[in-house]
């Protein structure tokens, strides 16, 4: 039926053409006929019929035109068509892009107003049209994107998928926080969509992988200018094969594409791998089995030691309830003269050096932990309080610096330790596996063994020397962090410099064992390292005496009972009593720095938890 109402519809409005002047003086609608007669010669009768305005009048659009006897004395001025006045939508679009800035109006692009179709999603048309007038841009058509939609293939992204149809927003200055952010969220919207990219045969991980990276990150993180996006990589119209060698991402542009953001790019540099996945065994053997490792490490310690921790809290409390029902029924387990005399345990130069780790590790903490937990909202709010994430990674490396000058005073004093200090018994290697030494010895299978008896309730608790197994454990662990944390640390902080003599591919190893051994340092720090010295049920709420370098004499013959009695037997006790002791401003002053920084990592190992909880990783 419709078929012959196209077919007579020509015909009919022919025939209205000598029926139409004396309908108009009778006041009646103009009927597109009569208009026709005229204008025949420029507008097909059939093509206006069959366009998407063909149900339309002409003065449908030329409103202006009122009086036909007066438009054909050409006593009417026609006006330019406003196409607002049915496509409100369009319009409101059109007056917020770019297009209304230069100029450019609707019947710039649709030219063919009188014969025009509807395009039917045919992202051919848009892309014919584009290219008109933006023919710097034309490279596009042989990009990968644009022959697949010259081939008809409508999951291919198109200039309107990127830019829109209507609403077409400028860009802006290149450096700017939105031009920035689109050179990457245009790409998103199609790649991770993993259906299609599925039906369309394409590397489906992309997405994923940039997100995993530091570039990835700080742009979830709401800070798109500070990092390489999408396009920067790939370009924005000229997206081709890395197999092709007009691609910006084939090997032998690679040190041109990286040199853009980073200006000392070598060819060892280059063999980054920017989409690399830890979890491909056969594709990065390297990176899965430094993942394997690194996540085995974090396992096997946090195993261990949180099964410890547990056994030490469950025993801890009773041992408590046994020594106040021994208070409450008068029967005082010990009596030590001089209970409460103050020991000197550490000096000076041990407070000033741990109050540098304290301040160095939560700062670190504070800056790494949003940037490995970019999906959360925590994080995301932490960096807007730091003022975004370059201040954060400013505040990140001076902590940093802090670490290297804490380490390097811990390496002087070592080597003091062994070599020249006085009143240490011993040559060096009696030194080194003396009891004065931070250095495991077999003395400590012999205190873990009766650690571990005392949990079971098969034995008396020990009682160490010096050192504990598991101090020894803390000091050794930031000689071994040093080498994980610190070296990755400085890959990544100056990847131009080891590019010049280090593949590519370190930097995602270093990214990994960064990430996951800052990862484990702070995990066990604030539970371990917490408990071991302040949550204990014999020391809650804090251990004073790394502030003060202070310890009562009962204390320490309790915990440290052969270190004091070797003391006694050597005649230097009384060289350890303190002249006096800590002053109340200084305790007050030190006692607030240590509970706010237990206060900061117990609050950063909940957000931890609640990171793991939404599915972080």
């Amino acid at each position: 039926m419709q078929f012959v109402f196209c077919r007579m519809l020509p015909f009919l409005m022919l025939l209205m053409v000598w029926a139409g002047p004396s309908l108009a003086q009778q006041g009646m609608a103009i009927d597109p006929a009569t208009c026709l007669g005229c204008h025949g010669d420029k507008i097909s009768v059939r093509a206006f019929a069959e366009s998407v305005h063909g149900k339309n009048g002409c003065t449908s659009c030329h409103v202006d035109i009122t009086d036909l006897a007066k438009h054909m004395k050409k006593e009417i001025k026609v006006q330019k068509v406003q196409c607002e006045r049915c496509h409100k939508k369009q319009n409101a679009e059109h007056y917020a892009s770019v297009h209304i800035a230069k100029g450019v109006m609707c019947a710039d692009c649709h030219t063919d107003i009188h014969v025009h179709k509807y395009w039917k999603n045919d992202k051919r048309i848009v892309v014919a049209k584009c290219v008109q007038c933006h023919d710097k841009e034309s490279v596009y058509q042989k990009s990968v994107h644009g022959k697949a939609v010259a081939a008809g293939n409508e999951d291919s992204a198109a200039c309107n998928d990127c830019h829109g149809l209507h609403e077409i927003k400028p860009l802006g200055d290149p450096k700017s926080r939105s031009n920035r952010e689109f050179h990457t969220k245009v790409c998103l919207k199609c790649h991770s969509n993993e259906e299609m990219m599925k039906r369309n045969n394409v590397f489906n991980v992309a997405v994923k992988t940039y997100m995993e990276s530091y570039h990835g990150k700080n742009y979830r993180l709401g800070f798109p200018e500070r990092v390489a996006g999408c396009a920067d990589c790939h370009t924005g119209h000229s997206v081709l094969p890395k197999a092709d060698p007009n691609s910006s991402v084939n090997p032998a542009n690679l040190v041109n594409t990286c040199a853009k953001c980073h200006a000392k790019a070598t060819t060892l540099f280059t063999k980054f791998y920017a989409h690399g996945e830890h979890t491909d065994r056969e594709k990065y053997p390297i990176l899965y089995y430094t993942f394997l490792g690194m996540t085995g490490l974090l396992l096997g310690t946090f195993t261990v030691f949180w099964i410890h921790t547990l056994f030490w809290m469950f025993r801890g409390f009773v041992e408590n309830r046994e020594k106040a029902a021994k208070l409450a029924s008068g029967e005082y387990h010990h009596v030590v003269p001089e209970a409460h005399k103050q020991y000197r345990r550490f000096n000076r130069i041990h407070i000033f050096m741990h109050i540098l780790v304290i301040t160095s590790f939560l700062g670190l903490s504070l800056t790494g932990l949003p940037l490995k937990f970019s999906t959360q909202h925590w994080a995301i709010s932490l960096m807007n309080l730091y003022g975004g994430s370059a201040h954060a990674g400013f505040i990140h490396r001076i902590c940093a610096g802090i670490t290297f000058v804490y380490f390097g005073m811990a390496i002087v004093m070592s080597i003091n330790f062994l070599f020249f200090k006085k009143g240490i018994q011993g040559n060096p290697i009696q030194r080194l596996f003396g009891p004065d030494s931070l250095c495991p010895n077999l003395r400590d299978i012999k205190d873990v063994g009766a650690m571990l008896k005392w949990f079971f309730f098969k034995g008396p608790k020990p009682t160490f020397e010096r050192w504990t197994y598991w101090e020894k454990f803390d000091f050794l662990a930031v000689f071994w962090g040093m080498f994980a944390i610190g070296g990755s640390g400085l890959m990544l902080w100056f990847p131009e410099f080891f590019g010049l003599f280090l593949p590519g591919w370190v930097f995602n190893v270093a990214t990994i064992v960064h990430s996951d051994e800052a990862l484990l340092a702070t995990g066990f720090i604030f539970t371990v390292h917490f408990f071991n010295t302040h949550g204990r049920p014999e020391k809650f709420p804090m251990d004073f005496v790394i502030f003060n370098g202070q310890i009562g004499k009962e204390e320490m013959i309790e915990e440290r009972g052969d270190q004091w009695k070797r003391y006694e037997e050597l005649g230097i006790t009384e060289q350890y009593a303190c002249k006096r002791t800590s002053g109340v401003a200084y305790d007050f002053l030190v006692k607030g720095f240590g509970f706010t920084a237990l206060f900061i990592g117990i609050s950063l190992l909940l957000l931890m938890i609640l990171a793991f909880g939404n599915g972080a990783h």
